[in-house]
Parts: structure tokens; sequence; C-alpha cells
């Protein structure tokens, strides 16, 4: 199984950074505005995500831990034949915090994709999130 992590720093205290990414419906006006152009929830655990590369991918939330600042969720659907990923928010001070991503999915094919995805997904989540706290 492949696996892709992403690992930043952004100029945001952890709880700031945290509101925003348990969010859950507005991946696409809070998060990651332009990396994500849509997001409609279907139901409280359930959302259809729209890229900006086209790709509309369904996306179930499997746990939001307000604790832990970690939202972990899973794509179902779709070319992949199994997907899980989770994203975490860690005080670096008061005024940073650190971001990790992880995606763990099959097939292998696509980590090179994956990897460029999210390297995208990454730099538009720190660009919001400190654009948030400006």
């Amino acid at each position: 199984m492949a696996s892709v992590r992403k690992d930043f720093i952004v100029n945001v205290p952890a709880g700031q950074a945290w509101d925003t990414l348990a969010d859950f419906g507005a991946v696409d006006t809070r998060l990651a505005p332009g990396f994500v152009t849509a997001c409609r929830l279907e139901d409280s655990h359930t959302r259809i995500v729209t890229f900006a590369t086209g790709v509309v991918a369904r996306e179930i939330l499997v746990d939001s831990d307000p604790q832990a600042r970690r939202l972990a969720y899973a794509i179902v659907g779709g070319r992949l034949t199994q997907h899980s990923a989770s994203a975490q928010v860690f005080a670096e001070g008061e005024e940073r915090c650190r971001f990790v991503w992880i995606a763990d999915f099959l097939p292998n094919e696509l980590a090179d994709y994956f990897s460029a995805q999210m390297e995208l997904g990454a730099a538009a989540m720190r660009a919001a999130l400190e654009k948030q706290a400006a």
C-alpha cells in the first residue's frame, strides 16, 4: 500500500488551524480554497469534493478528535481500491503549528500523482490558514 505524508509549519495557533480543519463541510472555502473548488455535504459524515483538476471524490468522515486535533477520512469509489487519510495539527509554540497530512491508498501506481496533488493541497492549506490569521 502506498503512503504519502506532507508535514508543514503554519504560522497560526494550533487551535485556529484545528477549527478550520474540523469544519468538514468547508474544505473548499476555509481549508484549501483553489485546490478544492467545491464541497457538498450529503450528511454530517459524507462530503462530495471537487478538486481543481476536475476530479470528484466521495469522502467519508471516519473520526474527528478535538483533543488530538486529528481528522480521519476515507475516499470511497472511483479508481481507488482503498484509501484512508488523516490530518493532524500539533502546537509549535503559541503562534504556530505543524500540520501533518497522511494518505494511504491502493493502487500503488498512484503514489506520484497523490504526492504531487497533496503538495499542491498543502500549499493551499498553508496559504488559506495564514490568510485567516492576518
